[in-house]
C-alpha cells in the first residue's frame, strides 16, 4: 500500500508541475521564438497571434499544449500501471493537471480557463466523455464567443456523460471532481455572464503595434 501512495505522490507532483507550466511561455521559447505574452491581454492576443502566425500557428500552439498535458497523463499511466491501475493513474493525473492549470503555484495561483486540460482529463475518463466535452466546449465558444461559457458547458457535459458512461466508481469520482474544480473556478465568470460583463472573444486586430513602426 505504501508503494501505491508513493506512486500517487509522484504522479501528483509531475501532473501539478506540468499543469502549472505556462503554454505561452513554452511556445514562446521553443516554437515561435517570439514573446507571445506581449501580444496583448484578455482576448486581444488572439487577433494579434492570428495576424502574425495564422491558423498554422494556432495548431502549433495547440500541439504544445497537448504534448505538455499528455506527458503527466502518460507518466501516471505508467507509474500506476506498475500496480495494475493504469486507468486510475491517467484519471488521477488528469485531475491534478487541471488543478495545476487552474491554480498554478508558479504564477501566484492565477490560472487559465483550463479548457484543453479539462478535455484531456475527460479523455482519461473515457473516449466518449472526452469527445462530448470537446464538442460541447468548442460549439458553445464558436456560437457565443464566450470562452468561459464554453468551458462551463463543457464541464457540465463532462459530468453528465461521465455519469452515463463510466462504470468504475473511482474513475467516476475523479471525473466529477475534475469537472467540479473547473466549475468552482468559473463561479466569478458565471456571475459576469449573468451581469453581461464577461468579455467575448474578439478577432478585431489590435493596430497599436503600428505606432512602433
Amino acid at each position: 500500500m505504501s508503494i501505491y501512495w508513493l506512486l500517487l505522490g509522484i504522479t501528483a507532483i509531475l501532473a501539478y508541475f506540468f499543469g502549472s507550466m505556462d503554454t505561452m511561455v513554452l511556445a514562446s521559447n521553443f516554437v515561435f521564438h517570439h514573446n507571445l505574452l506581449r501580444l496583448g491581454d484578455h482576448t486581444r492576443w488572439i487577433s494579434n497571434f492570428r495576424r502574425l502566425f495564422g491558423i498554422e500557428g494556432f495548431f502549433k500552439l495547440l500541439t504544445v499544449e497537448l504534448v505538455k498535458d499528455a506527458i503527466p497523463i502518460l507518466a501516471g499511466s505508467l507509474l500506476l500501471g506498475i500496480r495494475g491501475h493504469a486507468d486510475v493513474g491517467r484519471a488521477f493525473a488528469g485531475f491534478v493537471l487541471v488543478l495545476g492549470r487552474l491554480w498554478p503555484a508558479l504564477y501566484g495561483f492565477r490560472g487559465s480557463h483550463a479548457s484543453i486540460a479539462m478535455i484531456v482529463a475527460a479523455l482519461c475518463a473515457g473516449t466518449s466523455v472526452g469527445i462530448a466535452a470537446a464538442v460541447a466546449t468548442a460549439a458553445v465558444i464558436g456560437l457565443s464567443r464566450y470562452l468561459s461559457l464554453g468551458t462551463i458547458v463543457g464541464a457540465v457535459v463532462y459530468m453528465m456523460v461521465a455519469v452515463l458512461a463510466v462504470d468504475d466508481a473511482l474513475l467516476l469520482r475523479l471525473a466529477l471532481m475534475t469537472a467540479g474544480l473547473v466549475l468552482f473556478k468559473h463561479i466569478p465568470a458565471m456571475i459576469r455572464l449573468v451581469l453581461r460583463t464577461e468579455p467575448r472573444l474578439s478577432l478585431k486586430e489590435d493596430i497599436t503595434y503600428k505606432l512602433d513602426e
